[in-house]
């Protein structure tokens, strides 16, 4: 993803803590903990063995870089939007038929054919099929108002990006400092959802105002930046033709990135055999192979009195 901002790179690196702690479920048992909910290892296990069953698909898979290692990670990753989805879809009322899961398999072939170009057995791809259009129409209704505004600052590399980044969330002199090139640094820049879907489903559009990290606005490039979410609102006007020219694909990233907050209030545990959870990539990832950083806005005081 490139942000347009002249010539400011923009990334936002991010780091969230796990969170560990007595009680719930027992992560020796489970493949993922979402709050108080687990994802059994049999159950990420049992379709790793359906996957690796597909010999010929396996083949090209590898031969293309893959492992069994990145299945399960992709395993526990699809787990974890499953249980955020299905949670804000119930919070929101978004109903997905069985009518709707077949019309779209229709769609794409058929139920047969395309469960022949996956790693999943029926029940799976039904699940992920309708996940998939829980997040399409969430995108579609959070899209229209979604937009934030974001000072940026670019780095060429990510240490230089996480000490720009604790420098923000810092604030006063030194960080005001960050912004006086505006080759490399850029202040309350805004973007909506419908003129920069490909945006929208970034970091920088799931997490709250107040936010600071570190991403890299285009994953295969080398520039880092960091960030600084000064507003985010859902209110925001914007062009009904815009809005209709978004992909179904950017509609899913999108509705995908709109649970983050859940992700984070939550907590999300993965089996340490599996990874670590990266709200950057928001997806599992090899340890220590987390995209960024995210420090996130203090919680406010208690009242007194």
């Amino acid at each position: 993803m490139r942000m347009q901002v002249g010539r400011v790179a923009a990334t936002v690196a991010v780091i969230a803590a796990v969170v560990s702690g007595c009680g719930g479920p027992d992560q020796a048992g489970s493949a993922v903990i979402i709050g108080q909910d687990a994802v059994s290892l049999e159950r990420v296990q049992s379709q790793l063995t359906t996957a690796l069953s597909r010999t010929d698909q396996f083949a090209q898979y590898t031969a293309q870089g893959g492992s069994a290692a990145t299945l399960s990670r992709d395993a526990v990753t699809s787990e974890v939007l499953h249980d955020l989805l299905t949670r804000r879809a119930a919070q929101d009322g978004i109903v997905i038929t069985d009518a709707q899961v077949d019309a779209e398999l229709a769609g794409n072939g058929g139920a047969e054919a395309t469960l022949a170009r996956t790693y999943y057995d029926m029940p799976t791809l039904r699940e992920r099929v309708r996940d998939s259009l829980i997040a399409t129409q969430i995108g579609q209704r959070v899209v229209p108002g979604l937009a934030v505004t974001v000072d940026l600052v670019g780095a060429a590399s990510r240490a230089d990006a996480e000490q720009a980044a604790r420098t923000l969330a810092k604030g006063g002199p030194e960080a005001d400092a960050l912004f006086t090139n505006p080759q490399t640094a850029v202040r309350n820049a805004t973007y909506q959802a419908a003129s920069a879907p490909s945006a929208a489903g970034t970091v920088v559009f799931g997490v709250p105002a107040g936010t600071v990290g570190v991403f890299k606005p285009d994953p295969q490039g080398s520039t880092w930046a960091a960030f600084r979410v000064v507003d985010r609102r859902t209110d925001m006007p914007s062009d009904p033709a815009a809005v209709s020219n978004i992909s179904q694909a950017e509609l899913l990233a999108i509705g995908q990135r709109a649970v983050q907050p859940a992700a984070e209030q939550l907590s999300i545990r993965v089996n340490p055999r599996y990874g670590e959870w990266d709200p950057v990539q928001f997806r599992v990832v090899p340890a220590g192979q987390q995209e960024g950083m995210i420090i996130l806005p203090p919680e406010p005081a208690p009242a007194v009195g």
